[in-house]
């Protein structure tokens, strides 16, 4: 897998869950990305959502996870869709639907990505309410690298009107990774 030659900082990945037990599913992808991906720095609060581009009865939990790494992007979409699989996620043709585990790669420094198969910043981070409260516990007055605006600015100027409630959950930092 390729890797950077130096620790980057600064990556976000946003986590939702609206099948199974949400809150183990949320755990154990902390610990997956802990063990596979790099060292977890920071957790925004969890958050119930409505879903978003399509119905469901399910909510979705959320949160945004600050990620130390040292791979390069292709290898880091790599591995969380590897995560995304082990709990249980099965991609289909249905762009929007409900799933046992989503990890978006939001933010991956301050670097500017388009690739086929990854852009980042995640393009959808100015719709997503689900996406920019979570953000906006962690990084508020961060500039965004493509549209030049804090994120605590994007979250006035989102039109999603889903509801994103913050929960009384409360994750723990998996430890530190060995080597």
């Amino acid at each position: 897998m390729e890797r950077e030659d130096k620790i980057v900082t600064g990556i976000f990945l946003g986590l939702g869950t609206n099948e199974g037990d949400r809150v183990e599913n949320l755990k154990m992808a902390l610990t997956l990305i802990n063990e596979e991906v790099g060292d977890i720095t920071a957790l925004s609060g969890v958050y119930e959502t409505d879903p978003w581009g399509f119905e469901s009865s399910n909510r979705f939990l959320n949160m945004v996870a600050n990620v130390t790494t040292r791979l390069v992007p292709a290898a880091l979409l790599k591995k969380t869709q590897e995560i995304e699989k082990k709990l249980g996620r099965v991609r289909s043709q249905v762009r929007f639907s409900s799933r046992s585990m989503d990890v978006d790669i939001l933010l991956f420094g301050n670097r500017v990505i388009n690739q086929r198969k990854l852009t980042v910043p995640h393009p959808l981070i100015p719709e997503r309410r689900f996406v920019l409260v979570p953000l906006c516990d962690l990084i508020p007055g961060r500039i965004h690298p493509v549209l030049k605006q804090t994120f605590s600015e994007l979250l006035i100027q989102c039109r999603d009107t889903g509801n994103v409630s913050r929960t009384e959950i409360s994750l723990e930092l998996p430890g530190k990774r060995k080597g």
